[in-house]
């Protein structure tokens, strides 16, 4: 950060007065301006036995599967945010479920949370983000091919507890790239 949002100024990196961290401080209006981790939102859409997954158009992880998910937006709860991401990559109608998955990504200073969702129909199609929508079983899901640790990670706890009958709230922490 070079200039301050509020008045235009430079701002410098310092501890501000009763904090403890350093911080972008607007070198004219004062302003503080907090840098924290962005929010990932996104769902595991599921029809019977299958889960639809998407193909990335996009780069980071250019032609790689992940579920619908992305950044959360300014105004939106992180339902609204999971449901227009699913919209948005996969044309997809939902019914949101519960919060399944919440993992912390301090090292590129995120947070991902996923939901289970219920697709409403068929008439899914891939977004201006994805190359293609699909579902899949648990076997033909492309493994080498997922997009990101997170996915993985859920997609994993998703078939552990579906084999176990029971599905809970699952969190944690994945530090490296």
């Amino acid at each position: 950060m070079k200039f301050c949002s509020e008045c235009g100024s430079t701002v410098v990196l310092r501890v501000p007065s009763g904090d403890n961290l350093p911080r972008y401080v607007c070198s004219g209006c004062g302003a503080v301006h907090y840098l924290n981790p962005k929010m990932v939102v996104g769902c595991i859409p599921e029809w019977e036995d299958r889960i639809l997954l998407c193909r990335r158009a996009i780069e980071p992880k250019y032609g790689l599967w992940t579920l619908p998910a992305g950044f959360m937006e300014n105004g939106e709860t992180t339902l609204e945010g999971a449901a227009r991401e699913t919209w948005e990559e996969a044309g997809a109608h939902i019914e949101m479920g519960g919060l399944y998955t919440l993992y912390n990504l301090p090292h590129i200073n995120q947070v991902h949370l996923m939901f289970r969702a219920r697709l409403l129909d068929l008439g899914f199609q891939p977004g201006v983000e994805s190359l293609e929508t699909r579902l899949f079983t648990e076997t033909e899901i492309p493994w080498d091919e997922i997009a990101f640790r997170t996915v993985r990670a859920t997609l994993e706890q998703y078939f552990r507890d579906r084999h176990a009958g029971s599905f809970d709230f699952h969190f944690g922490d994945i530090r490296t790239r």
